[in-house]
């Protein structure tokens, strides 16, 4: 077993999906991971351990509130990032 935070997985995912339709945007590995950091550090952790926590914390995800949080601190971040990239 090993404690992970449950929003990198769906930050990145949710990431992937809206840089795809997203033009003249950076998606390098380096700026892609910066906006992911920049929007985890923005989000609360959800730490799990076990299957059960996991799937705990899938039904969580599915509050809209949870959702529209997720997509602020992306929007924020890709801008940001886009602004002043660091690669």
């Amino acid at each position: 077993m090993k404690i992970c935070n449950y929003l990198e997985d769906i930050v990145r995912e949710e990431l992937e999906k809206v840089l795809a339709d997203i033009k003249d945007i950076c998606k390098c590995d380096k700026c892609k991971l910066d906006m992911t950091a920049w929007a985890l550090n923005r989000l609360p952790a959800q730490y799990v351990v076990t299957p059960k926590g996991r799937i705990y914390t899938k039904l969580k995800e599915e509050n809209m509130q949870v959702k529209v949080d997720i997509m602020i601190a992306l929007t924020k971040a890709i801008l940001s990032v886009n602004k002043n990239p660091q690669h």
